[in-house]
């Protein structure tokens, strides 16, 4: 007769790893990717190639040789640390600031925790922020999309839907006649960081995400339902100028800048965010908030990176909402 053995869960292994989510999220991203190369051209492979070299390469030497420990490229958080990072950069950025990014991402906001699962801001969000205060002229110099024509560092630049935007909001009719056309944001004709200029790439890849439970929906929708919210109500107030109206302002507001980028893939990183579905969802709200009003009256046109490494500090407080245990008095 075969003995009962009792042991701790967890009884059955799902077949979930690190390994296969971040290859999950990486394919999620090939599409947006692929659309970058083609409207950038080889500034988006330079700065992709050196990005996520520098990653692998820095997490590698510090956990051999600092941190005395074996080594965890192989479950791929590195390359997607990487390659986050420079889809949150101008495609013309010179070499050499990729390489202190990634440096900062890796050294400062993960290794400098403990490695992965240990770290408490998003690394590639804390690379580019450190560029962004660093390098802000570089940094916010936006390259227009000219695929594989012109050289890498002298392409021909503009401003972003999001710096006319801001016009727009603070009243300057003409500001309007800048914006691009919606159907442009939306399949990545626009200028940027090039990873976030194709509105219907990332939302495929969102929505991918979701679909193979990667991810859950409470943060993105509760991220993009507070940015619209919010757009909506601006709208309403009558700040917008004659011809340019509300509907238009909340589909440019979630379809240009770092929105989607940030709520589907940097936002709903596992270690830095939530583990309760309410307090995805308060998290959320709260990215979706801070980033209206960076956006709106802050001094950058931009605010998805400020919002989630600010939320990011308020992830332990919101693991505290958790539902009642069962049979739980009430205190």
């Amino acid at each position: 007769m075969d003995k009962l053995i009792v042991s701790p869960a967890p009884h059955v292994h799902s077949g979930d790893s690190v390994r296969r989510n971040m290859l999950l999220v990486i394919a999620a991203l090939m599409p947006a990717y692929a659309v970058s190369i083609a409207a950038f051209g080889w500034g988006t492979l330079i700065t992709t190639s050196i990005s996520v070299a520098a990653c692998v390469a820095c997490e590698w030497v510090l956990a051999k040789f600092v941190l005395k420990q074996q080594s965890t490229i192989g479950d791929l958080s590195a390359v997607l640390t990487g390659l986050l990072l420079a889809f949150n950069l101008p495609s013309n950025l010179p070499w050499w600031i990729v390489l202190i990014g990634a440096i900062v991402a890796i050294g400062v906001g993960k290794m400098s925790f403990g490695g992965l699962g240990q770290n408490i801001f998003n690394p590639a969000l804390v690379g580019r922020v450190f560029l962004l205060i660093s390098f802000p002229a570089q940094m916010t110099t936006w390259p227009l999309p000219q695929g594989f024509d012109g050289s890498y560092i002298d392409a021909a630049t503009g401003a972003t839907p999001l710096a006319a935007m801001k016009e727009v909001v603070k009243g300057n009719a003409s500001a309007v006649s800048k914006l691009p056309d919606l159907w442009d944001a939306f399949v990545g004709l626009v200028g940027g960081s090039f990873g976030e200029v194709c509105a219907a790439a990332l939302i495929f890849g969102g929505l991918l995400l979701i679909c193979t439970r990667v991810i859950t929906w409470h943060i993105p929708v509760s991220i993009l339902a507070t940015a619209a919210l919010f757009a909506a109500v601006t709208g309403w107030c009558g700040v917008l100028p004659a011809g340019f109206g509300t509907g238009e302002y909340v589909l440019m507001t979630l379809c240009t800048g770092g929105m989607l980028l940030g709520a589907f893939f940097m936002a709903t990183d596992y270690v830095t965010s939530p583990m309760s579905p309410w307090g995805k969802i308060v998290f959320g709200i709260g990215i979706g908030l801070i980033v209206m009003v960076i956006r709106t009256w802050g001094s950058y046109p931009e605010g998805m990176s400020f919002a989630i490494l600010i939320m990011n500090a308020c992830v332990p407080l919101l693991n505290k909402i958790r539902p009642k245990r069962f049979g739980e008095k009430k205190k």
